[in-house]
């Protein structure tokens, strides 16, 4: 999907999500063409303008890159607390886990915000909050051309700080088992939250 369809997407699902016209949380998982997204702290250091296209989003964190062979998520969920802090540790949680099915030693770095692989970073989460539902999200690289990164200082750090699972492992993988497994690690990880937003009174 092309990033403004999924971009529009999200915003509209966000609004009926708001007003209850959307009774279910939901997982927008995708694949873009070649593109740069600014969130609200990218710096003009951090980001020149380039031959492919750019968006300035709402989500937090710098600039970065998404296209072919990386996972994208976008979930749009109603938090059953006030508390982002929590929601971003879940979905590394989701992450790691995900990506240690498949032999990739992920975890955290104190300080950094994603998943990551012996220093380097092999997925960037991002997301964006209105009225306690969320949207924008992560971004794996699974079997992502690296290179495009040197285009910008992805979330601040120099491009060779960016890894994916086939560099890690040393081939390409089943994108598409990737993708089951992540959207397994999610729904595991956030039924029980979910249920519980389901159930809990709204605050108009």
């Amino acid at each position: 999907m092309q990033y403004g369809d999924a971009w529009e997407l999200q915003r509209r699902l966000l609004e009926e999500r708001i007003s209850g016209a959307l009774a279910e949380d939901t997982l927008i998982v995708v694949e873009h063409d070649h593109v740069i997204t600014l969130g609200r702290k990218t710096t003009p250091e951090n980001f020149k303008p380039q031959d492919i296209p750019v968006f300035q989003v709402e989500r937090g964190g710098d600039a970065t890159y998404h296209g072919p062979g990386q996972l994208v998520g976008y979930p749009i969920v109603r938090l059953p607390t006030p508390n982002v802090h929590a929601f971003v540790r879940t979905l590394e949680d989701v992450l790691i886990a995900a990506t240690r099915a498949f032999g990739v030693d992920s975890g955290r770095v104190e300080g950094h915000t994603g998943v990551w692989v012996g220093g380097r970073k092999v997925a960037s989460i991002g997301v964006a909050v209105s009225n306690w539902v969320t949207y924008h999200g992560f971004a794996l690289n699974v079997n992502t051309d690296l290179s495009y990164f040197r285009l910008i200082k992805p979330c601040g750090l120099d491009p060779e700080r960016m890894t994916s699972m086939s560099r890690v492992l040393g081939g390409d993988l089943p994108f598409e088992q990737v993708k089951k497994e992540v959207v397994s690690r999610f729904l595991q990880e956030f039924s029980p939250v979910l249920e519980q937003a389901a159930s809990a009174p709204r605050k108009d």
